[in-house]
């Protein structure tokens, strides 16, 4: 079991078989927060949905093609952090994120990204980073701003979300940007 602790309040913890009754807890119990911006909320509709969601994210794992960890609060299960797909050739990836309602307004997000980042840049090699996010997602915009990713643009119509299309604001950290914020 990989765990990384953040800080006394804070930790990653890399999503396993052990987690999904905790996961879909915090999913149902935050259905109507969070399916505003993500697609997969109306089809977890029972443990099993979540079961195969994080036997596939081992199976990413496994592969080296990416990863999730959950993010623990004060010990309690806050929302879900991931590497969506590690391009090895390109050395480039993208970052997704969700909290819990009860946990924003925390730093939370902030410093588990910048946990992925170091590792991404530092440990991994890779050159680029990129989160997107929904046009109309303050909050979740606000995250790669703070951490002084570039803003490139905006991709039209890029994901249906229940019932309508949502336009996609690309952010990216270039490793050299990465170092330059770190001296």
């Amino acid at each position: 079991m990989f765990i990384y602790q953040i800080n006394k309040e804070l930790h990653l913890k890399l999503l396993d078989v052990t987690d999904i009754d905790r996961l879909f807890r915090l999913v149902n119990s935050n259905r109507r927060h969070l399916r505003k911006w993500l697609p997969w909320v109306d089809v977890t509709e029972k443990p099993e949905d979540t079961k195969r969601f994080i036997e596939s994210t081992m199976q990413k794992f496994a592969d080296n093609k990416g990863f999730e960890t959950g993010i623990y609060y004060k010990g309690e299960l806050a929302g879900v952090i991931g590497v969506h797909e590690l391009d090895h050739q390109n050395k480039k990836t993208s970052i997704g994120y969700w909290l819990g309602e009860n946990f924003q307004g925390k730093g939370i997000v902030t410093k588990a990204a910048t946990t992925y980042l170091h590792y991404l840049f530092e440990t991994r090699g890779f050159n680029r980073v990129e989160i997107r996010c929904a046009k109309r997602n303050k909050k979740s915009q606000a995250i790669p701003e703070r951490l002084g990713f570039t803003k490139e643009g905006t991709i039209r119509q890029c994901e249906w979300v229940n019932d309508r299309y949502v336009d996609h604001v690309v952010y990216s950290l270039l490793k050299e940007e990465y170092k330059l914020m770190q001296s």
